[in-house]
Order: C-alpha cells, then sequence, then structure tokens
C-alpha cells in the first residue's frame, strides 16, 4: 500500500497546529464532499483521504506515532521492537563476522512480521490488529430526531445506513460497531463514533425530554378568560385560559414534549408560559372605558 503524506493531504506543514488542521480539513472536506460531487470517483477518493488524514493528525497521540513511524505508525511499538530486534542480530553477526542487515531492511523485516512475506515456518504467528476508528459528525434539525428514521452518511468515502433513534440529544455520541477501517490481519475492524449536531430552529426550547413555549395572551383573554389555539410537535391543541391568568403563568401539557431516548412510547411535557401583550393605539373610545374602570376599581 503506497504511503499517503497526511500532511501533505491537508496542504499543511508539520508544524501545523490544531486549530489550523481544523481549519484546513473543513475548507477540503465540503470542496470534496460526496453531496457536492455526486458520481465523482476522484473526489470520493479525496474526501476519504482527507478524513482519514484527519483522523490521525487531530488526535495528539496518534500523531505523535505518525510523525514517530511514519506508515507503520498504527503498530509503532511493535514496529519498535522489531527494529530493536534486528538490531541485537545486526550486532550478534557483526560479532561473528557475518554480513549484518542494512538499515532499510527494518521495514521489510517488519512487514515479514507484521503483515507482508509469508517468512519461514518458523516465524511467529502474526498477530492481529483491531482497525482505527472513526469519528463524524451528522447535522439534523430538531424536528428530523421527534420520530425515529432512516439516514445513509457517507464516512471515508463508505456508504452507511443507519437508524437515528428518537429522542437523541444534541452533542450526544453513538457508537456503531465495525463502521471504522479494517483491521490489519484479520483483526477486527474499527467502530465508528457519530456525533449529533442538532439544530433548534423552532419556537421550542427543549431542555432533555421536556418542552417550553413562550404563548402570547391579549389584555382581554388574560383577564375574562377564553381559549387558545396552540401548535405542539404533533399537531395542534386548544387551550382554556382561566379568567385573572397572570403574566408569566406556567402550564404543563403531560405528554406533550419530546420522545424519550429509545422508548418512543414515553414523552415529556410541554411547558407553557403566558406573556400577556399590554393593547396599543387605543381608541378615544376605549381610553374612556378603561377610565371609567379605573374609577369604579378606586372607589
Amino acid at each position: 500500500m503506497a504511503f499517503i503524506d497526511y500532511y501533505k493531504t491537508l496542504g499543511i506543514s508539520k508544524n501545523a497546529t490544531n486549530k489550523e488542521i481544523k481549519t484546513a480539513y473543513r475548507k477540503l472536506a465540503r470542496k470534496f464532499h460526496p453531496d457536492i460531487n455526486p458520481d465523482n470517483k476522484d473526489a470520493e477518493l479525496n474526501f476519504k483521504n482527507i478524513n482519514e488524514a484527519n483522523q490521525v493528525l487531530s488526535d495528539p497521540e496518534n500523531r505523535k506515532k505518525y510523525d514517530t513511524y511514519g506508515k507503520n505508525w498504527k503498530h509503532g511499538a511493535e514496529y519498535q521492537q522489531a527494529q530493536n530486534q534486528q538490531q541485537r542480530q545486526h550486532q550478534s553477526q557483526n560479532q561473528s563476522g557475518q554480513q549484518g542487515f542494512s538499515e532499510d531492511a527494518y521495514s521489510d523485516f517488519f512487514e515479514s512480521m507484521f503483515g507482508g512475506a509469508s517468512g519461514s515456518s518458523r516465524q511467529r504467528q502474526r498477530p492481529r490488529f483491531k482497525g482505527q476508528d472513526f469519528n463524524a459528525e451528522l447535522h439534523l434539525k430538531l424536528k428530523d430526531v421527534y420520530t425515529s428514521h432512516q439516514q445513509v452518511l457517507t464516512v471515508n468515502g463508505k456508504k452507511i445506513r443507519l437508524t437515528v433513534p428518537a429522542g437523541v440529544e444534541n452533542g450526544q455520541v453513538i457508537k456503531i460497531k465495525g463502521k471504522g477501517d479494517k483491521g490489519a490481519n484479520g483483526g477486527p475492524n474499527g467502530d465508528l463514533y457519530l456525533k449529533f449536531v442538532i439544530d433548534n430552529d423552532t419556537e421550542f426550547k427543549r431542555v432533555g425530554n421536556d418542552l417550553y413555549q413562550k404563548i402570547t395572551l391579549d389584555l382581554y383573554t388574560s383577564i375574562l378568560g377564553g381559549e387558545a389555539t396552540i401548535d405542539t410537535f404533533n399537531g395542534k391543541v386548544k387551550l382554556q385560559i382561566k379568567p385573572e391568568t397572570k403574566n408569566e403563568t406556567k402550564v404543563k401539557l403531560k405528554g406533550k414534549g419530546f420522545p424519550v431516548y429509545k422508548n418512543e412510547e414515553k414523552f415529556g411535557d410541554l411547558i407553557i408560559t403566558y406573556h400577556i401583550a399590554m393593547p396599543t393605539d387605543l381608541s378615544k373610545e376605549e381610553i374612556a372605558l378603561f377610565k371609567e374602570l379605573q374609577k369604579i376599581k378606586t372607589k
């Protein structure tokens, strides 16, 4: 497999900061995203390489291994062990007058131990390694996660179909087993860690499974009582307004909130806060009536 220079892939220097890595990745990811370049194999490959580079360089530990071991960074400890063993053999052969291996033989020696040539029958069994885990984000609207639904997303050039459970929260991360990079030498695949980024573009405020909503009442309805029809996530509801309702009064609508994660039979509550709007642009007649009311109240 050809060596991929992750720094070159992102167009950054080896001294790039984490912020520069993040900026370069976002810019290139937007440029080569499969949704923007449908049926473009070159863009798909670039997108895969960009994600792979970001996965490694944005993680301080992985970046250190990559800088130290290059293409063998995933198995850095084993590679170092192989180098040490090769050096000991080299020293022993030199002491006995035999020809030793060159520095270039290290990589070949490592490949023969962990993933290249079959080696001799006396060679120990090659160790298996789990594939690299992937991290991705899925951006959705709040209304999208009110019900469970299917989504298809592209991660490192691979299309993954998954069910988004109702009630998932902003910032929540779920693990999708086996959807990371392929394992080495028959090892298991890595996993995909998917973070949900949920944009609330509704009039509701969500706190856990509960929803909060502000409703404006006119002064007359708040004093005399009446009805108000409001929108909820699953249809309209008619509210009965009690006479003499005060400003900032709260009422709870049981079960009209958000579904509980992985338990769609249960819902949170909808908490309504009434805001009383004072009348403006009063006519002379209305002003006169308020004055009459004022006189009555002050008697």
